[in-house]
């Protein structure tokens, strides 16, 4: 089911998520699918959309689905960072469709985590994938891309 996203200014936006514990994953795996859903649709309504993290859709767990080559489902995650050098990209988010947000992201890192089956994960993740898990842990701390823009001039809107 397709859930309605919580836009820019909803309070419960700004939340820090809990984890995850095991015993909840029977009544969380609904949850997934309706964040692949709402990823599906915003690629449908918006062309863009990789990845959702459950504050997105007031579900305050530290859960992340990406939809890249293929679904991932990514639970209590932690990143560790590789080296000190960053990247500058213009950042796009579900909660605020029409808004790009310029900002630095590290270009590399380390993501654990639990996946749906609560199997211990690492992978490595670089430049573009980098880029995406950060922007999506910062959801899980209440921290939107707006809150991490370079300066005042680093706000653009696109045509919907």
């Amino acid at each position: 089911m397709e859930r309605e996203i919580l836009l820019l200014g909803n309070p419960d936006l700004y939340l820090v998520s809990e984890e995850v514990k095991q015993e909840d994953l029977a009544k969380l795996r609904p949850v997934y699918e309706d964040m692949f859903d709402c990823i599906r649709g915003i690629r449908r309504d918006y062309g863009f959309g990789r990845a959702i993290a459950a504050p997105q859709i007031g579900v305050r767990k530290r859960l992340i689905c990406t939809l890249t080559d293929k679904p991932y489902v990514i639970i209590n995650p932690t990143l560790e960072f590789i080296g000190d050098e960053m990247m500058e990209l213009m950042d796009d988010c579900m909660s605020f469709p029409g808004l790009l947000v310029k900002v630095r992201r590290y270009r590399h890192c380390i993501l654990r985590y639990r996946d749906e089956n609560w199997n211990p994960k690492e992978i490595r993740m670089d430049d573009d994938m980098a880029e995406l898990i950060q922007h999506e842990y910062d959801h899980l701390d209440g921290i939107l891309a707006t809150m991490r823009a370079i300066d005042n001039r680093s706000f653009v809107m696109r045509k919907i």
